[in-house]
C-alpha cells in the first residue's frame, strides 16, 4: 500500500491572537458540534479514494483543537480509524493550546490513540504573552505540561516564538532555559511573521518595508533591512534586524548545547523525535487535508477545501483550485522544500524521481550558490550551508524554473 498522511483542521479558537493568520474563529458550542459532525461526514465519504493507502501519520491542527471536547475529538478518530488503514504504529498529533488542558481530556486523547502533543507556549515571558493576545500564562502552560506527562504522554513538541514585539534577548534566552529545563522532545523555533489581516498588521504594517526574522529563514537576499519600528502606547516596538539575528544565533547554540539536533530549519528534537508528519511537506510525500481550507497533495496533484464555513457545512464537494504539478513544479518543490531540511536532498533521489541528473536541470544554479557559500555539495548530498539557512529564501529562490 501506498503511505498517505492526513491533517484533520479544527477552525476554533477561544480568541484570536494578535498574530495569527490562520483559519480559525470563536464559535458557539452548536457550531462546534455542527463541524464536527460535517468533518466526520467529509472523513468518512472520502475514504474510498484511499483504500489503496495506509494511513501513516495524522495531525489534528488549527485553530484549536484542544479546544474540542474529549467526545468530540474521540468521534473524529473513531470514523477515521474505522474507515482508513490506519498504520499501528501511526503517528498521531494534536496541537494543544496551554489554558484548554484539563486531566479528562488528556487521558481521553491517550485513549483516542494520539501519541504526540504540539504545544503552542511562544513564550515563557507573562508580559510577551500579553502582547500576543495569548489566552495563557507562563503558569498555566506549567499546569497543562504537569497534565499531559502525567497523563503518559511522552513525544511533546512546544512551539517557542522570537521578535516579538518589546522582546530582548535576555528575555528570550530565559524562555529557551524554563522550557529546556522540562525536557520536550522536540521544540519548534519560529520568528515572528508580520502578516497582512492580522492585529499586529494594523500596528507594524508590512511589505517591503518589513523584513522578517532570520529564526525561520525568512529573510530576504541581504538579511539587513530594519524591520518596521512603529509603536502604540501599549505595544512596544519590534527587535530590529541586528536583534532577532542575536536571537537566531543563541536558539542555535543554546538547543545544539542542550542536546537537540536541528533537522529543519526552525525545528529541533532529541534523536529519532523529529516529527514524522511536518517531514512529510518538505519530501513531497501523499498527504490530504479534510476540514474547513485544509489543503492536499496526492498524486502530485493539489486541491484545497472551501474557505467558507457555510460552503463547508452545506456543500457535499468541499474541494476547489485542483491543480496537477508539471513535471517543472515537480522539480522545484523537491528542491525548495527538501532543502529546509539539515540533510537536504540527493542527487539519487532527484535522478530517480525525475529521470534526469540534478547537474542537468541545476547544476548552473548549485554551483553559483555553492561559490557563495550557501550551499554544499557533499557527494550525493545538497544542502543549505549555515549561512545559507540565514538567506534560505533567496537560494531557494533560484530553484524556479
Amino acid at each position: 500500500m501506498k503511505s498517505l498522511s492526513v491533517y484533520i483542521h479544527i477552525p476554533f479558537c477561544v480568541r484570536k491572537c494578535k498574530y495569527c493568520d490562520f483559519l480559525s474563529a470563536s464559535a458557539e458550542d452548536s457550531r462546534i458540534q455542527s463541524y464536527v459532525n460535517e468533518l466526520c461526514g467529509e472523513i468518512h465519504r472520502e475514504a474510498q479514494k484511499y483504500k489503496l493507502y495506509e494511513v501513516v501519520t495524522v495531525f489534528l491542527g488549527g485553530g484549536t483543537p484542544s479546544l474540542l471536547s474529549a467526545k468530540q475529538t474521540e468521534q473524529i478518530l473513531s470514523v477515521l480509524r474505522s474507515d482508513y488503514a490506519l498504520s499501528p504504529g501511526a503517528e498521531i498529533t494534536m496541537e494543544v493550546n496551554p489554558g484548554t488542558v484539563t486531566e479528562q481530556k488528556a487521558s481521553a486523547w491517550r485513549g483516542a490513540g494520539i501519541n504526540r502533543l504540539s504545544i503552542g507556549l511562544q513564550s515563557a515571558e507573562d508580559a510577551e504573552l500579553k502582547i500576543l493576545g495569548r489566552i495563557h500564562t507562563w503558569q498555566d502552560f506549567l499546569h497543562s505540561w504537569k497534565l499531559v506527562r502525567e497523563a503518559g504522554f511522552t513525544n511533546c513538541n512546544i512551539d517557542l516564538m522570537s521578535g516579538l514585539p518589546g522582546q530582548t534577548l535576555t528575555s528570550w534566552c530565559r524562555t529557551l532555559s524554563k522550557v529546556i529545563a522540562l525536557k520536550p522532545e522536540h521544540l519548534s523555533a519560529y520568528s515572528l511573521i508580520i502578516e497582512e489581516g492580522t492585529y499586529f498588521y494594523e500596528l507594524y504594517g508590512g511589505g517591503d518595508d518589513l523584513q522578517t526574522g532570520v529564526c525561520g529563514g525568512q529573510t530576504g537576499d541581504s538579511g539587513t533591512q530594519d524591520r518596521n519600528n512603529k509603536q502604540t502606547s501599549d505595544t512596544p516596538p519590534l527587535p530590529d534586524e541586528d536583534l532577532d539575528r542575536q536571537m537566531y544565533q543563541e536558539t542555535k547554540a543554546i538547543l545544539a548545547k542542550a542536546g537537540y539536533v536541528r533537522y529543519e530549519i526552525s525545528n529541533y528534537a532529541r534523536p529519532g523525535k523529529e516529527c514524522r508528519h511536518n517531514k512529510v511537506y518538505w519530501t513531497g510525500e501523499n498527504y490530504v487535508g479534510f476540514g474547513l481550507g485544509a489543503a492536499s497533495m496526492v498524486e502530485h496533484v493539489r486541491f484545497d477545501n472551501v474557505r467558507c464555513m457555510e460552503t463547508y457545512l452545506n456543500r457535499a464537494d468541499k474541494t476547489e483550485n485542483r491543480h496537477e504539478l508539471s513535471r517543472e513544479e515537480q522539480m522545484e518543490e523537491y528542491m525548495f522544500l527538501g532543502l529546509r531540511l539539515m540533510e537536504g536532498v540527493t542527487k539519487s533521489g532527484f535522478a530517480q524521481r525525475f529521470g534526469r541528473t540534478m547537474e542537468e536541470v541545476y547544476g548552473s544554479v548549485i554551483d553559483h550558490h555553492c561559490a557563495e557559500g550557501l550551499l554544499a555539495v557533499d557527494r550525493d548530498c545538497v544542502r543549505l550551508t549555515d549561512r545559507g539557512i540565514d538567506v534560505s529564501n533567496y537560494v531557494m529562490a533560484d530553484f524556479l524554473l
